[in-house]
């Protein structure tokens, strides 16, 4: 099996349902494992404190054994969350090594507001895997609940809009996560 990283920080469970969703898509694909993994919350020292024990934390074994890579955080401020971004400046020695180099990735996020920075928090994940040399894969308009959601969703990324329901994923939004981790495996499948 080809095992593909969901990697995520979540704080309500919205950024991990959609990391569900990506992992059922991936999944989809025969041949194709998701590897659902999380990252150590930060107290206000700036020290990595106990997760929640839902999923694993990630190490550096799962970026460099991974043929591809979903990454997903919270809106905060129109940027990742301190977690996920405490992790990814963990990894100079992949970047030295090149080991995530020519694999794909895409990105993730959930917000509790309508403007509230969705798409420059996609953009904010995607700078350090342009560095690591991913492939970025979005997500394109042929995917038909990209047209018709009134919530999360964007050509940049599966998106989660929190109307104060809950974590609970409207039918588009679960739609385009699965589509998206669908199209990572794939796409990872066609450059092995």
């Amino acid at each position: 099996m080809h095992r593909l990283l969901v990697l995520y920080y979540s704080r309500h469970g919205s950024t991990r349902q959609l990391a569900r969703h990506i992992a059922r898509g991936i999944e989809h694909v025969d041949g194709c494992e998701a590897v659902l993994r999380t990252v150590a919350d930060i107290d206000s020292q700036g020290q990595c404190m106990a997760d929640d024990g839902l999923d694993p934390i990630v190490t550096q074994t799962d970026l460099e054994t991974c043929i591809g890579l979903a990454m997903g955080s919270p809106v905060r401020f129109g940027n990742m969350a301190a977690p996920l971004k405490h992790f990814i400046d963990s990894t100079s020695a992949q970047w030295l090594q090149g080991t995530l180099i020519g694999k794909p990735a895409c990105v993730f996020t959930a917000s509790s507001s309508l403007h509230g920075g969705q798409e420059t928090t996609l953009q904010s994940m995607m700078l350090p895997l342009l560095h690591h040399g991913m492939l970025i894969v979005g997500l394109p308009y042929s995917e038909p609940a990209l047209h018709t959601t009134q919530t999360g969703g964007t050509p940049y990324g599966p998106s989660h809009l929190n109307h104060g329901a809950g974590t609970v994923l409207s039918k588009e939004e679960g739609e385009l996560a699965q589509a998206c981790g669908k199209r990572l495996a794939e796409t990872a499948l066609k450059l092995l």
